[in-house]
């Protein structure tokens, strides 16, 4: 069946209705084509915009942030070496300042390996920032698991091995 003779039909119902009914007609058919085209065309875009504001803001911190990581990248680099010697007696006062008595230093040749027993995540974290910056020592394998119970927050038993500059 061919497309005119299948509109045949619907033509000849068209001419038939009156005027009035003709318009609702076309109304229903404005709307439904609003509506298509409100959700295929106008409403994507207007929800990219109203997000980009937020997008871009969060953008910006992400950026300040890369930032700071290069300064501070850039500053470790500037610092002259260590030697061996040095790196062991920075290491083992951070350590001792950072971990205290929840610590063991161990030094085997150019690594490093710390055994913590109930270590808070604060005093971790403010022990590996002094590690690097320090000592120049950097994490070279971790095992850490997270002690069960405790009180006033996450404590922490496992090995962490660092590197040590060479003799």
């Amino acid at each position: 069946m061919k497309l005119p003779a299948a509109l045949g039909p619907l033509q000849a119902r068209w001419t038939g209705l009156p005027g009035r009914e003709k318009n609702l007609l076309r109304l229903a058919g404005g709307l439904v084509l609003a509506t298509i085209l409100w959700l295929s065309l106008l409403s994507p875009a207007l929800t990219t915009l109203r997000q980009a504001g937020s997008q871009a803001r969060l953008l910006d911190q992400q950026l300040q942030q890369m930032h700071a990581l290069q300064a501070q990248a850039q500053a470790l680099q500037s610092q002259p070496p260590l030697g061996h010697d040095e790196a062991q007696r920075a290491l083992t006062l951070a350590t001792q300042q950072a971990l205290g008595a929840s610590a063991r230093l161990q030094v085997t040749g150019e690594r490093a390996t710390v055994t913590v027993q109930a270590a808070s995540a604060e005093a971790l974290a403010q022990w590996l920032a002094q590690a690097r910056l320090n000592a120049r020592s950097v994490p070279l394998e971790a095992r850490l698991s997270r002690a069960s119970g405790g009180t006033g927050g996450a404590s922490w038993n496992g090995v962490v091995v660092m590197s040590l500059p060479s003799r």
